[in-house]
């Protein structure tokens, strides 16, 4: 195996806040241990561009705190091909990186794994994504910042739900996991979520309306998760047809929720799994994800990382059903 002597550093995806401090940290974890660093930038495109900068611990000076990715960030879909991905690796043998850090959600680091085996390469993933829907690490990083992005502009939104006696459908991102919007819910009080761990034969919003505002409530909060088919717009719609006695409004966060300084949390788990991935190149690692688990550095394949379904713990729907009655 030849021995590794630089190592690249790239953010792909979504953009996630946090993802600067891992670069902060596998930069200088990096350096400390005899590495040199490279920064790629937009992603797999800057790779397949040749968009890379050699990287010193001033590059990464005063980032910690700063939202946002400072290599940028892309959805690629060159990289997708073979012939772009030859063309990447073709980069990498130029530019002499010999192990490559992987900041990003889960098609990130399947286009990682694809990589690594085609070219028998190093690539260590770190779980970049606000989604919190990779395998193995208790939390992602930017997952904390954003609930907490949430959670402020719900405690806004419910000042006009009070003051008005509207019924509010927020829509929050998360794709194809409910964590956001489930945990959201909780921490702001919400009188319900609709999620799709939940999706059942069971009429979501029919269970809601019948559990609690047709009751006792002339406001309330429900948060939804984005959806192309069931969103909010869709669960409003529905409100003003079968309940029009009720005042309705929709808000959906969009990117809102992608932007902001990062929490500590955020910085924390970004820091750990930075040098985690040091650590890993270190020990002869390969082909893994730097995660946290039950607040220890855990490696867990890619495959696995990636295909695997994150254990949802439905209690915590049981939680909001008996608080927000």
């Amino acid at each position: 195996m030849t021995k590794i002597k630089t190592i690249g550093i790239l953010t792909s995806g979504g953009d996630a806040p946090g993802m600067n401090a891992a670069i902060r940290a596998v930069t200088r974890a990096g350096i400390c241990n005899g590495f040199n660093i490279k920064g790629i930038y937009r992603g797999y495109d800057g790779l397949i561009e040749d968009d890379i900068k050699p990287f010193t611990t001033e590059n990464v000076s005063g980032i910690i705190m700063q939202g946002g990715t400072i290599l940028k960030t892309a959805r690629s879909k060159a990289f997708m091909t073979q012939e772009g991905r030859d063309k990447a690796y073709e980069n990498l043998k130029k530019e002499q990186i010999d192990a490559l850090v992987v900041i990003g959600g889960n098609g990130s680091l399947t286009g990682a794994r694809q990589f690594a085996q085609d070219y028998d390469l190093c690539c260590i993933g770190l779980p970049g994504t606000i989604d919190n829907d990779l395998y193995g690490t208790d939390t992602t990083i930017g997952y904390d910042t954003t609930l907490n992005t949430i959670v402020d502009c719900v405690d806004r939104i419910r000042d006009t739900a009070q003051s008005h006696e509207r019924i509010f459908f927020v829509e929050v991102m998360g794709r194809d996991a409910g964590f956001l919007a489930q945990n959201s819910a909780i921490a702001s009080g919400a009188e319900a979520a609709i999620i799709p761990e939940d999706s059942t034969d069971v009429d979501q919003l029919a269970k809601f309306m019948e559990r609690g505002i047709r009751k006792s409530k002339k406001s309330c909060i429900v948060i939804v998760s984005e959806s192309p088919k069931c969103g909010a717009m869709y669960y409003a719609d529905r409100v003003r047809k079968e309940f029009p006695e009720y005042d309705v409004r929709v808000s959906i966060l969009g990117y809102v929720q992608r932007g902001g300084r990062p929490t500590a949390h955020d910085r924390i788990l970004a820091s750990r799994t930075g040098v985690g991935a040091v650590e890993a190149i270190l020990q002869g690692q390969r082909n893994i994800m730097v995660g946290i688990h039950n607040n220890e550095v855990v490696y867990v394949p890619l495959s696995e990382a990636i295909r695997s379904d994150k254990p949802f713990d439905r209690k915590l729907i049981e939680v909001l059903d008996e608080l927000s009655i």
